[in-house]
């Protein structure tokens, strides 16, 4: 691949490079989170309330689900970019074929496995009974379109770890606006109400999966010479699974959390769930950005823990909480003063209790964004590292945060718990997660050091 598609992060300015390598995730996220809102706003505003309530009740499980396959996929990008950081070119091509196997594994038994646990799972959730149908038409589509994530979310991941975000970006951008235009086709033009935004979403995802696929075999030279090196490897297979896996569990666990909170949030009426189905969409308008950041802290991290540059894993840590801590300061701003439009904007003006509890849930989760945004570079430095199963250990945090704040909700027939559930799953992750970075920061530095003095 040309130089100018990879960036080395094991060189430079730490900020420089971070904000280089994260401003095209940061994009990317921003234009698939903006097809998700727009997903939302047709939902809301052409199909109503109920269909709303339908889909975001949905919301707990996909995170579930999609999450522990995301999560797996990055996990998977990890020993790639420590390769690319160790200069081991056949190593990246041997762990990325051991992966391809791994992933079709994957996509075979989660797919088989969610859309036979359908109903089951919403039952699990308390759905209630008048939005039950339309959530089963819409998350059993979101499951049959599982493969689909999984070829994205590794092939895109594998080009990340070489240092190239650029094209993903671009793939996701292109799915972007064919989201847009299917939601518009599939709910306004033909009426298949919320099947029609659940097969837009697969059909664009499966587009831009596609596309990173073709680019990354076509038009790099990232796994040219492969010969002997597409069987399956033990080892590589383990490394792979001992850092994909945890990876995938921490995404489940912190997701578990969210299960809990969602049957929280049933409990609370339909009102409720549109308003915080509303709320959080909008919520993720301005937190995915801060997680495209922790992407590139991954690779950042991965990179420089493959060269065994440990002091510079520090600096690029104190670069990224600079970076965050700053957005975090201006996305309050502009969610303090347009809360009330954007609520509007996905649900119109004649939803008045569902538009008071989204505007509430805004105004409380906005002021505590910067867990999340700390939360973001210590967690992906962490797994750059290789530390998953720490990561997984730190969504027990998540899951305690997000169960006892749903729990105080259905107690107290209030909504305050809901808005404070996440904000308490961030700090209680990140109190962990900031701690065992320092400490594992330490003990590399001094496994260098005692090396080095051998020599």
């Amino acid at each position: 691949m040309s130089q100018n598609s990879t960036m080395d992060l094991t060189k430079g300015a730490p900020m420089r490079q971070l904000l280089m390598f994260s401003l095209p995730l940061v994009a990317g996220t921003l234009f698939q989170q903006l097809y998700s809102f727009v997903d939302t706003m047709m939902v809301g505003r052409l199909l109503g309330e109920q269909a709303l309530a339908a889909v975001g009740c949905t919301h707990s499980l996909g995170f579930l689900v999609l999450g522990f396959v995301q999560g797996c996929c990055i996990g998977f990008g990890i020993p790639l970019a420590q390769a690319v950081g160790g200069r081991n070119h056949t190593e990246f091509r041997r762990f990325f074929w051991n992966g391809c196997w791994l992933c079709g594994v994957l996509a075979l038994v989660m797919t088989l496995l969610t859309v036979s646990m359908t109903h089951p799972l919403l039952q699990m959730i308390q759905t209630p009974a008048d939005i039950f149908g339309d959530a089963a038409i819409y998350v059993r589509i979101v499951f049959w379109g599982i493969p689909a994530g999984i070829v994205y979310n590794f092939c895109a991941g594998a080009l990340r770890a070489a240092g190239d975000s650029r094209h993903p970006t671009l793939f996701l951008l292109i799915s972007s606006f064919l989201n847009i235009a299917l939601d518009y086709l599939l709910i306004a033009v033909i009426p298949m109400g919320v099947a029609g935004a659940a097969l837009a979403t697969v059909l664009s995802q499966l587009v831009s999966a596609l596309l990173n696929l073709g680019w990354l075999f076509c038009k790099t030279d990232l796994l040219h010479n492969s010969e002997g090196l597409r069987g399956i490897s033990g080892p590589h297979m383990r490394e792979l699974c001992r850092v994909g896996l945890p990876m995938g569990f921490e995404y489940s666990v912190s997701a578990i959390g969210a299960v809990i909170l969602q049957g929280s949030i049933n409990a609370l009426g339909t009102a409720a769930i549109a308003g915080q189905t509303a709320g959080d969409k909008i919520r993720q308008m301005f937190t995915l950005p801060m997680e495209s950041v922790g992407m590139g802290m991954a690779t950042y991290a991965g990179q420089n823990d493959g060269a065994k540059n440990y002091d510079r894993i520090r600096q690029g840590i104190r670069a990224g909480l600079a970076i965050q801590w700053i957005y975090c300061a201006a996305a309050w701003a502009v969610i303090f003063v347009g809360k009330g439009a954007f609520t509007c904007l996905v649900l119109g003006s004649t939803a008045d209790a569902a538009a008071a509890f989204s505007v509430q849930y805004l105004g409380i989760i906005s002021c505590l964004f910067c867990f999340h945004g700390a939360l973001m570079i210590f967690r992906n430095t962490l797994q750059g590292m290789g530390y998953s199963l720490h990561a997984v250990l730190s969504g027990v945090g998540e899951l305690v945060g997000r169960a006892v704040c749903g729990w105080a909700a259905v107690k107290t027939g209030s909504f305050v718990g809901i808005c404070l559930a996440s904000p308490a799953a961030w700090a209680l992750a990140l109190v962990y997660c900031s701690v065992m970075t320092v400490l594992f920061l330490r003990k590399r530095t001094r496994q260098a050091a005692q090396t080095v003095g051998a020599e």
